[in-house]
């Protein structure tokens, strides 16, 4: 009877000596998460678009441009931590309008 509450027990101890992931599972995290940012970066809108699911980055302004009368009129923000957001600009009634 002693013998199998033995093996129980020791299967326990051996079953939590284990430390998290093998050396593969982390290697296949490293290369996916490898393949996300070269993807990001061959992104048609570059690594500095907002990506952010429409959300600003928190942070100052570093810098605005609005561009009209072009094919995409647009007021770019530039922000302190590098990336940027575009925000559509239409004329309506005499006044531009953005975001």
């Amino acid at each position: 009877m002693r013998t199998p509450l033995l093996l129980l027990a020791a299967a326990l101890v051996l079953a939590g000596c284990q430390r998290g992931p093998s050396e593969s599972q982390r290697l296949e995290r490293l290369e996916l998460r490898l393949q996300q940012l070269e993807q990001r970066l061959n992104a048609p809108d570059g690594p500095n678009s907002a990506d952010r699911g429409g959300k600003a980055p928190a942070g100052p302004v570093k810098s605005l441009t609005f561009r009209m009368g072009s094919a995409d009129d647009r007021l770019r923000i530039y922000w302190a931590d590098g990336s940027n957001s575009d925000l559509p600009c239409t004329k309506e009634q005499g006044t531009w309008a953005c975001g």
